[in-house]
């Protein structure tokens, strides 16, 4: 204790350099603690829109995932419901599960044949109550996910990316911003679609489909192989934030998808979604998963998490990770100089007074150590300066309002520091700025121990 009066003693000897260093140590602390809280708030809150949409586990056929996106049928899982009462009544995965629901994932071509144009979509058959169910997951405290647009529609409703709705001419009626309105293609007398498809769609329909200005066919292969189509009535066009996706995005009632996939013969679904309460519980919760699988008879099924569907994730944790650790390192020179130039002018300003110490008495040990406790204090106030001055910050940017729309949102979301909810980035942060500011002191540290008495006490 002794040591670090002496330290602290010398430390308040030239205020101005002490108050210097810990500026550039509080500011280097404030960027790496404010960076690293937006960035964990950024990827927590793109895990929870992927566990929203797609949950923490996909069961799937085996394959699936590489070959059975353009082939529904052929990958389907026939006995799905008897999984999903395994999986949900389980006694191990019950309190660890939030949702349990299937899916089917299709592809087809939409067409609004009154005005003569189609598109090629990629399209969901959902659970919609538990789907919504699924939306209200919120792990981290940062979703902003509303219901689903077909929460309360009829049977054959649908919901398709504003994308869709511009190819298809549905501007008007569903209220698409910045959409050019185009005169219909067909001529005067024509029908609203091919008598063929009009055929197909009538033995799908349980009754005659009224008509509607936002009505559009769907056609796909069904499970024999040949096309099927059903009327849709679409209740609404949404933003799915990537273009790409947007050009393509349906989803409808799971019971319609199926239908027209499967018509008559027994349904199945490509996916069975399993989202947890905690995303911590995943390990366990794969583990028992792949239990209950294995003892289950019939075609052979595999687990996928969200992030093996979802690469983007990975790829945006690897991106801020390394920018993370590049503000670091860079932070970490800086710190290190800055620190190493204070120890080394008190170590000219002192030569004096080492050379004194050691006449009396002192080893070149304790001079050692002597300045290595200045860096420690240094580092100590410089860490506990910046986690104080940087929660500050951060409450400020919380309650500001201020918003943006992350890459591949659509909405606008409050802009979120997270550093009171992060101790590993406090702690992890506060312990590598000590470090340096040891390492900083003790090359200076070391050349003080070892002056000569002689030349150390005649020097002016």
């Amino acid at each position: 204790m002794r040591t670090f009066s002496i330290a602290l003693r010398n430390l308040l000897r030239n205020r101005r350099r002490s108050l210097a260093t810990l500026l550039a140590m509080i500011i280097g602390m404030n960027a790496i603690l404010l960076f690293g809280g937006f960035s964990g708030n950024v990827i927590f809150a793109m895990q929870t829109a992927y566990v929203q949409r797609s949950g923490h586990f996909q069961i799937q056929a085996k394959d699936y995932f590489l070959y059975g996106s353009g082939d529904p049928a052929a990958y389907g899982i026939a006995d799905y419901q008897r999984i999903v009462d395994v999986v949900r009544n389980d006694a191990v995965l019950k309190p660890m599960l939030a949702v349990v629901t299937p899916k089917l994932s299709l592809g087809g071509i939409a067409g609004n044949f009154a005005a003569g144009v189609s598109k090629t979509v990629i399209a969901g058959g959902v659970v919609v109550d538990e789907q919504n169910t699924m939306l209200l997951w919120d792990d981290y405290g940062v979703s902003y996910s509303n219901p689903l647009a077909l929460t309360g529609s009829r049977p054959d409703a649908a919901v398709i990316g504003t994308g869709v709705a511009r190819t298809l001419q549905l501007c008007g009626p569903l209220k698409v911003p910045n959409c050019r309105e185009f005169a219909p293609k067909t001529v005067a007398g024509a029908k609203s679609a091919p008598d063929d498809i009009q055929a197909l769609s009538a033995l799908e329909a349980t009754s005659a489909p009224a008509a509607s200005e936002t009505r559009i066919e769907m056609l796909a292969a069904s499970d024999h192989g040949v096309p099927n189509v059903t009327a849709l009535n679409v209740v609404k066009a949404e933003n799915q934030g990537l273009k790409e996706f947007d050009d393509i995005f349906m989803v409808m009632h799971l019971a319609q998808a199926q239908r027209l996939i499967f018509g008559d013969t027994a349904p199945k679904v490509t996916a069975i979604q399993v989202q947890l309460k905690h995303t911590a519980q995943m390990p366990a919760a794969r583990a028992r998963l792949e239990q209950l699988l294995s003892s289950l008879k019939g075609a052979p099924l595999e687990i996928q998490d969200y992030e093996t569907l979802s690469p983007i994730y990975g790829q945006t944790v690897q991106f801020f990770d390394s920018v993370f650790g590049f503000i670091s390192v860079l932070i970490g020179v800086i710190v290190l100089f800055t620190v190493g130039n204070t120890m080394s002018m008190a170590v000219v300003e002192r030569t004096s007074e080492i050379g004194t110490l050691r006449a009396i008495g002192l080893r070149r040990s304790g001079i050692r150590r002597l300045f290595v406790c200045e860096g420690v204090l240094l580092g100590s106030i410089g860490a506990l300066m910046g986690v104080l001055v940087a929660l500050l910050i951060a409450y400020l940017i919380n309650h500001s309002g201020i918003t943006w729309t992350p890459p591949g949102y659509v909405y606008e979301y409050p802009l979120m520091v997270r550093v009171w909810g992060s101790p590993h980035l406090v702690i992890g942060s506060s312990i590598g700025l000590m470090v340096v500011a040891v390492i900083s002191a003790w090359w200076p540290a070391n050349r003080a121990a070892r002056l000569a008495i002689v030349d150390a006490l005649r020097h002016v």
